[in-house]
């Protein structure tokens, strides 16, 4: 007697790249990442490669970061990156229209002096957000960071500067190793990590303001180049330029932008994706501490609430820059122009007479537009 025996049926029945001797075997189901695999040639050697974007070509197999995050761009997200631009535009001419004195240099300087700790806090949280993560406790840890500089510039005098974008630095690489090494979403971490970094802000400070009478360590801060340009702007500008060419000059664009996108995908690519994590937090938190050391310099003071209030708008910063909240799209060079565009907001409430109490309304609403027009929704399947 003879038998014969059946081939089981495999998901697609067109030969591979390979030719006949080949298969193409695409996965019915996709990963979280929203990647796909390939399995070629009789060695069965498997790639996850990420989906292409809806509306775009397929790009051809490859493992490299760069394939990782090659897309098309369409005229929507063309609109997109020019959104802060756009933002920034109209509200200068809405503010003019409304006070024709506003477009001068004393107010156009007040206004970019405002922002400068909200561009420096808002610049080291989109890296993170570019991982595809969120960093919540940048507030709170700020606020940490001016407890600490008060009480360490009597003693280590200049040092104290280095001394506390150094230690928010680490506790910002401290939650990052929580996020990675524990597997919690980092939304969970930094909502801890800001109850926390807020606890231990009122119990060094003895849950009050905590003076600073020798400001000569912070002088240079306050000072302004040429008479006109404040020093302060000139570093959120340094800081911001630093991380941008940093970012764009390194393998680092390639690695930020694919493990936000993709992270298995980026992990398969040979990217290591929990340092690069871990990474992004520990600028988050030096960027905290370096707005820390720009407030005090402002207040006189640090206290455990000094830079609660800019929790949201950091975040507004970030989105209306047009920085993805789901991670993979987006820089600092947006970020920058989101601040200055939720600055100019705050600064157009009070003179519309608008009272200062609305503005965590119309941070509310700008957060909440933004992300609906810069969401990447192929990334999230399921809204919850």
């Amino acid at each position: 007697m003879s038998t014969s025996a059946t081939t089981p049926s495999t998901p697609s029945g067109t030969p591979g790249p390979g030719g006949p001797g080949s298969m193409a075997v695409t996965d019915p189901g996709r990963s979280p990442a929203g990647a796909r695999l390939r399995q070629n040639g009789p060695g069965g050697q498997g790639r996850v490669l990420p989906d292409p974007a809806p509306g775009t070509p397929s790009s051809s197999p490859g493992s490299s970061p760069d394939d990782v995050v090659a897309r098309g761009r369409s005229t929507a997200s063309r609109l997109t990156s020019l959104m802060p631009v756009i933002a920034l535009v109209a509200l200068v001419a809405a503010l003019t229209a409304a006070d024709p004195g506003f477009l001068t240099e004393r107010s156009l300087v007040a206004v970019v002096n405002t922002a400068a700790p909200l561009a420096v806090l808002a610049a080291g949280a989109t890296i993170v957000v570019l991982c595809g993560g969120i960093d919540l406790s940048i507030a709170a840890l700020c606020s940490l960071a001016s407890v600490l500089l008060a009480l360490w510039l009597p003693d280590l005098g200049g040092v104290a500067i280095l001394a506390v974008v150094l230690a928010a630095a680490a506790l910002g690489a401290l939650q990052g190793l929580v996020h990675v090494v524990a597997r919690i979403p980092s939304f969970v971490v930094t909502l801890g990590g800001m109850s926390v970094f807020g606890a231990v802000a009122l119990v060094v400070s003895g849950a009050g303001t905590v003076g600073v009478s020798n400001l000569d360590p912070l002088r240079w801060a306050t000072m302004y180049v040429g008479g006109r340009v404040p020093v302060a702007v000139l570093v959120a500008v340094l800081v911001v330029a630093a991380i941008a060419f940093t970012i764009r000059l390194t393998p680092l664009d390639s690695c930020l932008k694919a493990t936000g996108y993709a992270e298995s995908a980026a992990r398969l690519a040979g990217i290591h994706v929990d340092a690069v994590k871990v990474g992004a937090f520990a600028l988050s938190g030096a960027c905290a501490g370096l707005a820390a050391v720009l407030l005090v310099s402002r207040n006189f003071s640090g206290s455990p609430t000094m830079a609660d209030s800019l929790l949201l708008p950091a975040v507004a910063a970030i989105v209306v820059g047009g920085t993805a909240i789901t991670g993979g799209h987006g820089g600092v060079w947006r970020t920058l122009a989101g601040a200055l565009v939720v600055t100019l907001l705050r600064v157009g409430l009070s003179t519309v007479g608008v009272s200062s109490a609305y503005e965590q309304i119309l941070y509310g609403a700008v957060i909440v537009a933004a992300v609906a027009l810069t969401l990447d929704r192929s990334k999230v399947l399921t809204i919850k």
